[in-house]
């Protein structure tokens, strides 16, 4: 409950598998459906769900990127965003050569934004920075889409969508940055990713400072011995002091070498 408005969001861990794009889109069509047969406004999917979070050196292939683009097209096609559902899927993305961990948030065949992810795990079993960037935002403000939705407390780019995306829904460009949307009953939201949660100055502190009511995680964290409880410290004083709602999902089994992907109830 945001003020007197009842709003319902759906959160899923999936099982997915590294480079299984037809198994994985399947997994997120039904989560998608599923959502909105129970009235959700918002789906929020795991870290990487599209590609599977085990990838590895496959992240320093184009092809890579590229079918993940045809698996997001295919979703969008057979209806994944319809209704006014808002998916928050997690994929890499390559923007002016650099290779991004991202999440894309795109409602009614729409890409509303794109979110790539500010810091990278490199501790322990994680080698991220081997694959991706950690995003920095331009120094420069960019306020010329006022009355789009967007909102921000950095700057953000402009990102040419794919030849096949602008062919198939007419969009060319999508924001890029570290963003935050405000729908049009007034509701803010926003999202991170995984080790986005663990840092020192987590985005998750602007944004709540920024109104941001609804905050979205999806991660690709394995299991450990009392991990959970440290995560659900973390999710709960990141709501303690602003207040809202706190969502994160997590891919589950073991699709990345040896280690077991957390089913997070």
């Amino acid at each position: 409950m945001i003020g007197n408005q009842l709003i319902t969001v759906a959160t899923c861990n999936l099982n997915q598998w590294a480079l299984d794009f037809n198994g994985n889109l399947e997994r997120i069509l039904q989560s998608c459906n599923e959502a909105r047969e129970k009235g959700a406004s918002y789906r929020l999917g795991p870290e990487l769900e599209i590609c599977g979070y085990g990838c590895e050196d496959h992240f320093l292939e184009i092809d890579t990127f590229q079918h993940c683009w045809e698996s997001l097209i295919e979703l969008v096609q057979r209806g994944a965003t319809d209704d006014g559902l808002l998916c928050d899927f997690g994929m890499p993305v390559l923007y002016h050569g650099t290779r991004y961990n991202c999440r894309v948030l795109i409602c009614d065949r729409k890409v509303l934004m794109i979110r790539p992810k500010t810091s990278m795990a490199d501790s322990g079993n994680y080698r991220e920075s081997r694959y991706f960037t950690a995003y920095q935002p331009p120094s420069t403000s960019n306020s010329s889409d006022s009355g789009s939705g967007l909102s921000s407390s950095s700057a953000y780019e402009q990102f040419q969508l794919p030849n096949a995306w602008q062919e198939n829904f007419g969009q060319k460009i999508a924001p890029f940055g570290t963003l935050s949307l405000q729908c049009a009953n007034g509701v803010t939201i926003g999202c991170e990713s995984s080790e986005d949660l663990w840092t020192q100055q987590s985005t998750h502190i602007n944004l709540s400072l920024g109104g941001v009511k609804f905050i979205g995680n999806g991660s690709g964290s394995h299991h450990e011995l009392r991990k959970l409880h440290t995560k659900l410290e973390l999710m709960i004083s990141a709501t303690r002091k602003c207040g809202g709602v706190y969502l994160y999902a997590n891919q589950r089994g073991c699709n990345r070498g040896r280690l077991y992907l957390m089913d997070v109830p």
